[in-house]
């Protein structure tokens, strides 16, 4: 928001510079963004007026004239201006004066006839205007006055970006009720009286949408004169805040906008039929606006209407239709309170913003538009004439925002701050505010005005309190904590541990979105259900990811696509499951996943190259799993999944419980996605992994190790996993190594089974087992399997 620093200080006037006065609004949380002055730098311009004017002899375009500027002398000035006229007030730059940009007056012949001066325009004089022709002063302007000090061009805009909070502030009322705080002052408001009514005319007025509209204020005025030129003192302030101006009735409902806060909008009372009822529009109905577009309402709109048509979107935008023009002779003037969510967004739907819906969809009081109303008419009587009837109000006093009531301890105060201050400097400041104090036994209970929408909770108050004692006024003192040691479980399992170990084993980690594409999605898990965005940031980031392959895949074909052919990743994060018994509906499970794609090592003169495959991928996770203090405990069992390879596909388990899941991407979607190569992916759950192994010192065997070979034959369905399990169970402690080294089919073996040759190591910490301990112990192997398996030895 731009004001004008001398309309302030008509307000409030603190014996501050206005660097000071800026650098105090900025600390106060009204950050200034700029300051300008309002003219430009210049000498010597007075306020003359022209007593002759005629045509130039030899210039059709040129005016000769004689201007007194209050001298013994009239001067000769030619001027150009079409808009100079004999008895015109006008700003002359005497023989001497230097304009902006340093161009200098001097006496000069124009055309033949002399010139001893010039008769200025706004932008001659420094000032941002698009008034074509010279500067017209009021005719009471006094001859020979500097116009810089008629006219207090010795004033500054200054810019202050207000946060939404802040829509106190959006006025100049607002505005000096701060300062004055700031600078412990009271604040001067101008004086105006209540317009008694001279006719009886009246709209009454409905309130169809009292949620979004709970108060209304209309006044009819008649024999109004819209075309008497607005006053300069008037035109100027709003132009040193930013508002052009338009027309007499109009720059005075923007000036009570600008000193009070308050939109207000006049109508052309000829244009309106019947009374007045503040409605929701009906769907697609029609309004053409101010600026001449045609708007199909919503129906979440609010509008100001008559009995047949809509005459404005509410608090946004006036109506063509009802507009004041030239012609007006009778206006409705309209103060009203529309509730900030009924406004809050409705403007951008049409592609509007306006200074009306800035400040409503913020907050404006809702006891502010009686003064307003009242305030209008003083100055449209003042400037225009016209005969005003009664104010009519109508009002749902059980819709109007309330006036919450918070309570603060003093200790809270000191706690939060870090300093203690003075009860009664606090109630100070609250009054200054102009909060309804009440002091209690441990702080005070704070009753907030209608216009502070930003007060709710203690922590506002002490806020408050912090910004007017002052920032720069509270010690910068260092917190001070007592070192404690934070408890450290060496079991517990890290993270970082786990990464550690895929970064070892060749893997970079990736971070995708935890939206994915639903398309992908659904391809790889057609029978699952996502969730859905309900405001997507895109169309193909619209589903919460049920595992962390969709986007692992993605950043697969990413790489792919820039020549990237041996690619291993992993991820780890959330994947997000519907669950109706879930806090929110939906299940939130920490998981780690990896894919790998491409040759099992980078290329190299010395290493054979061949793609990885399916038992890679599982020695990685097998690797993971090897980490925790509970590995024997999980088992691969195949499996079939919709977005994995049938017959190499296996879920992990971990007792009787499934927490991942691995295999080779299935070839259709491979197909569909676009992947180069054979795709293998795995995903496990992070809680599933529990403790993790700590290292244990342990006396070695002094004693000699034996190995023992085996080969048996099994059916060809029988995992090795359960082999194995089985020989751990009978070998007890004295089995120290167990390893398979061959699997072989053929020749010499039965259709339907296989052939597994296994290297068992026998050692014990107390004595050297002789041979018949070791036989004893591989033939009780032998048997266990055999019983277990039908296994035998093989020939």
């Amino acid at each position: 928001m731009k004001f004008s620093e001398a309309w302030l200080r008509e307000w409030v006037n603190p014996a501050i510079d206005t660097e000071t006065l800026s650098e105090q609004l900025s600390m106060a949380g009204l950050e200034v963004d700029g300051v300008e002055p309002v003219a430009g730098d210049f000498i010597g311009v007075v306020v003359g007026e022209v007593v002759e004017c005629g045509p130039h002899p030899d210039a059709d375009k040129l005016q000769v004239t004689k201007v007194n500027i209050g001298s013994d002398e009239l001067l000769d000035i030619v001027c150009g201006a079409k808009n100079c006229r004999l008895g015109l007030k006008v700003a002359v730059a005497t023989v001497g004066a230097v304009l902006p940009g340093d161009f200098k007056i001097k006496k000069a012949k124009l055309r033949g006839q002399p010139s001893n001066g010039m008769l200025c325009s706004f932008s001659e004089l420094g000032i941002n205007d698009d008034f074509d022709g010279i500067l017209e002063l009021p005719t009471d302007a006094p001859l020979g006055q500097d116009i810089r000090q008629y006219l207090q061009l010795n004033d500054k805009t200054i810019e202050v970006d207000l946060t939404p909070n802040r829509a106190d502030c959006l006025g100049i009322k607002g505005l000096a009720r701060e300062v004055a705080v700031l600078n412990k002052m009271s604040v001067t408001e101008p004086k105006w009286s209540t317009v008694a009514a001279t006719i009886t005319e009246t709209k009454a007025i409905t309130l169809s949408a009292s949620d979004a509209c709970p108060r209304y204020l209309g006044r009819v005025v008649r024999n109004v004169d819209v075309t008497v030129a607005t006053p300069l003192w008037l035109a100027e302030k709003l132009r040193r805040c930013g508002i052009r101006s338009i027309d007499a009735v109009v720059d005075i409902t923007n000036y009570v906008l600008l000193e009070l806060g308050q939109p207000m909008h006049a109508f052309d009372l000829d244009n309106i039929s019947g009374d007045i009822n503040v409605r929701m529009a009906n769907t697609d109905e029609k309004l053409v606006l101010l600026d001449e577009t045609e708007v199909a309402l919503n129906a979440n709109t609010l509008v100001i209407s008559d009995s047949e048509k809509a005459l404005a979107m509410a608090g946004i935008f006036g109506g063509l239709h009802s507009g004041v023009t030239n012609s007006t002779k009778h206006v409705f003037l309209e103060s009203a309170f529309f509730a900030p969510l009924a406004i809050a967004g409705k403007a951008r739907q049409y592609g509007l913003h306006t200074d009306a819906s800035h400040r409503y969809e913020r907050g404006v009081d809702p006891e502010l538009q009686r003064v307003a109303i009242e305030r209008a008419t003083e100055l449209l009587l003042q400037i225009c004439g016209g005969e005003a009837g009664p104010v009519v109000e109508t009002v749902a006093e059980d819709k109007l925002p309330n006036r919450p009531a918070i309570e603060l301890t003093s200790a809270k105060l000191e706690r939060i701050l870090g300093i203690s201050l003075d009860n009664s400097d606090v109630t100070a400041i609250f009054t200054r505010l102009g909060l309804d104090v009440t002091v209690t036994e441990h702080g005070w209970l704070v009753t907030i005005p209608g216009y502070r929408f930003d007060l709710k909770i203690a922590e506002d108050l002490i806020e408050e309190v912090a910004r007017v004692y002052g920032y720069n006024n509270i010690p910068n003192v260092a917190p001070q904590a007592a070192l404690k040691m934070r408890r450290f479980n060496e079991a517990e399992m890290n993270i970082d541990r786990l990464r550690s170990l895929l970064v070892d084993r060749g893997y970079q980690e990736a971070i995708t979105y935890s939206f994915v594409d639903p398309k992908i999605q659904q391809r790889l898990f057609p029978e699952q259900a996502a969730l859905v965005l309900p405001n997507p940031i895109s169309a193909d980031m619209s589903a919460m990811r049920l595992n962390l392959w969709p986007g692992l895949l993605q950043t697969v074909l990413y790489n792919q696509n820039r020549q990237q052919s041996r690619i291993r990743l992993f991820e780890y994060g959330l994947k997000f499951t519907p669950d109706a018994t879930a806090e929110g509906g939906v299940r939130q499970t920490e998981v780690l996943g990896g894919v790998i794609v491409g040759a099992l090592n980078d290329e190299h003169w010395n290493i054979e190259q061949r793609a990885a495959d399916f038992y890679d991928i599982k020695a990685d996770v097998e690797a993971l799993l090897s980490l925790t203090s509970a590995a024997a405990e999980f088992r691969f069992v195949t499996s079939e999944l919709s977005a994995l390879h049938p017959g190499q596909t296996a879920a992990i388990y971990r007792g009787d419980t499934l927490v991942g899941q691995l295999g080779a991407l299935h070839p259709e979607i491979e197909r569909k996605l676009g992947v180069k190569g054979k795709a293998f992916l795995f995903e496990i759950e992070i809680a599933a992994l529990g403790l993790r192994n700590i290292v244990q010192a342990q006396e070695l065997s002094k004693y000699p190790a034996n190995r023992r070979d085996l080969a048996i034959v099994v059916d060809s369905k029988v995992r090795f996993a359960d082999i194995a399990a089985t020989i751990k169970k009978v070998g007890g402690n004295q089995l120290v190594d167990l390893k398979l080294f061959d699997v072989y089919t053929g020749s010499g073996v039965a259709d339907g089974e296989k052939s597994l040759a296994i290297a068992i190591t026998l050692q014990d910490l107390a004595r050297t087992l002789e041979d018949r301990d070791i036989q004893q112990l591989v033939n009780q192997v032998v048997s266990a399997l055999g019983e277990e398996f039908n296994a035998t030895l093989r020939d």
